[in-house]
Parts: structure tokens; sequence; C-alpha cells
């Protein structure tokens, strides 16, 4: 089934032009999807011939922040960010509390070498390199035909 979303002409009223705006504005689906999407980084997996790579777009973060576990066969990434921050003036006082967290697990293929893995944080990009086994590595011939 597909949502499709209708304009039944609201937005050309011209009885209260800016009461239809608003309303739109609220009802908007980047409104209320864009706060969820933000609060879970972009990831982007790749594989090479001897490896997987991961990487993980989390700007604005310190790498005491993450907390990286192997549990079996599942990576689990997560991180963790409080800040505080108070303002003093005149008659008032400012309190700003920001927490940031996310968690994101991946289950690791069988040809993955636990034993090596190795993490990254450069530029706001956490990348991980997980090597795979020697026997899973790709091996290429040339096959002679008879």
């Amino acid at each position: 089934m597909t949502l499709v979303k209708f304009n039944n002409g609201l937005k050309n009223n011209a009885v209260n032009p800016f009461f239809n705006d608003v309303l739109d504005s609220l009802l908007n689906d980047s409104y209320i999807g864009n706060k969820l999407v933000a609060r879970v980084p972009a990831v982007n997996i790749a594989e090479t011939e001897n490896e997987f790579q991961i990487e993980l777009a989390a700007p604005g973060l310190k790498k005491e922040d993450f907390k990286i576990n192997l549990d079996k066969n599942v990576l689990t990434i997560s991180a963790e960010k409080k800040s505080e921050s108070v303002e003093e003036g005149k008659k008032f006082s400012k309190r700003e509390y920001s927490y940031n967290s996310f968690n994101r697990s991946f289950t690791l293929p069988e040809s993955a070498d636990h034993s090596k893995i190795e993490a990254d944080y450069t530029d706001g990009v956490l990348k991980l390199i997980v090597t795979k086994k020697e026997e899973a590595k790709f091996q290429s011939r040339e096959i002679a035909i008879k």
C-alpha cells in the first residue's frame, strides 16, 4: 500500500492563508520525521577483499564518548554525551541541559575475524575495520578448460 500526500486546495484559500500555512508546517512529514532520524547517526558499510569497513557519522563527539562492544557476533556501538551550560545575567539565570545518546548494533558475518577489529575517530566519522578470516578472503584463480 502506498500513501499519497494530497493537496486539497487549502493552500490557495484566500480567506485565511496564514492559518493554512501554519497548519501545513505543523503537519508536514519532514517536521516530525527529521527529529526522529537525527537521533541515530548515518552508517556506511563496505566490503573489500580483506575487510569490512563500517563508517558512522557522529560529529561533535569525542572518542571518549564512544563505547564499542562485541558480544558473540554482535558489534554494538554506543555514545553518550551530556553537557550543561550556565549563563547568569542581571535578573535572570539560564540553564540549558543537553543529553545525546545513541546505540547501533550490527551482526557480523561468520567470515569476520573477531580478534582483529580496529576503530578510529577522525573529523566526526567513526571508522571501524573488521578484518576477514584468511579462509574467507576472496581467492581468484584462472580455471583451465579441458
